[in-house]
C-alpha cells in the first residue's frame, strides 16, 4: 500500500511541472454554465450554433440534420468530441435538437455545448448528458438542468452523432487511461496499477 502511494505522490509531483502549460478552460466543469442572451440580442437557436461552433455546415430545422447528413458526413453511435448530438422525437415528430460534444467525460456521461434548450435564448456551454439507455448505446439520455443544478427527469431519444468517425456498433468506451497518460507509457502502468 505504502508503495502505490509514493508511486502515486511522484507521479502527481511529475506532473505538477506540466499544470502550468494545460488550458484549463477546456476541462470539464462539474455542472457546466449558461450564458444567458444579452438585451436585445436575437434569440440563438440550436442549428445555427451547431454549425457555427462544428464542422458540420447544414442548414434547416434541427430534426431534418440526422437524414441530411447521410453521404455528407459520417454518422455513428458513439459520441466524439466536436461531434454534434441530434435528439428526435421528443415534443413531436417535427421537434429536434442539436448539441455540439465537447468532451468526453466517461463511457456515459458527455458535456456539450448548445443553444435555446429551455427555450429561453441561452447558450448554455459544458452542460452534463448522460447516456441512461438500458444497452450503454447512446440512444437516451438525461440533460443536467443548469438552472436547478439537477438531472432532467426527462429522458431524450437519441438518433445519434453526426460527424462521429466511429462506425455504428463500435465501442463508444474511451480509454481513460489513455487520456491521462499524455502517451508516456510509464505514467501508463503506474495509472494502470492504480486504476
Amino acid at each position: 500500500m505504502f508503495a502505490r502511494l509514493a508511486a502515486v505522490a511522484i507521479l502527481a509531483f511529475g506532473l505538477s511541472a506540466c499544470a502550468g502549460t494545460m488550458d484549463y478552460s477546456e476541462m470539464p466543469r462539474p455542472q457546466g454554465r449558461s450564458v444567458v442572451r444579452q438585451e436585445g440580442q436575437k434569440a440563438m437557436q440550436c442549428a445555427p450554433y451547431a454549425r457555427e461552433h462544428s464542422k458540420i455546415k447544414i442548414f434547416g430545422d434541427a430534426y431534418t440534420w440526422w437524414d441530411q447528413a447521410s453521404g455528407k458526413y459520417a454518422r455513428g453511435s458513439a459520441p466524439e468530441k466536436g461531434s454534434i448530438l441530434v435528439l428526435y422525437n421528443y415534443a413531436g415528430a417535427e421537434r429536434g435538437h442539436l448539441a455540439v460534444v465537447r468532451n468526453l467525460v466517461s463511457p456515459r456521461e458527455i458535456r456539450v455545448d448548445h443553444a435555446n434548450w429551455l427555450n429561453d435564448g441561452s447558450i448554455y456551454v459544458n452542460n452534463p448528458v448522460m447516456d441512461v439507455s438500458s444497452a450503454n448505446d447512446w440512444t437516451a439520455v438525461r440533460v443536467f438542468n443548469l438552472q436547478t443544478g439537477n438531472w432532467g427527469s426527462r429522458v431524450y431519444p437519441v438518433r445519434g452523432f453526426i460527424g462521429s468517425d466511429r462506425d455504428i456498433g463500435d465501442d463508444p468506451k474511451p480509454d481513460l487511461v489513455a487520456s491521462l497518460d499524455g502517451g508516456n507509457p510509464e505514467i501508463r502502468t503506474l495509472i494502470g496499477e492504480i486504476y
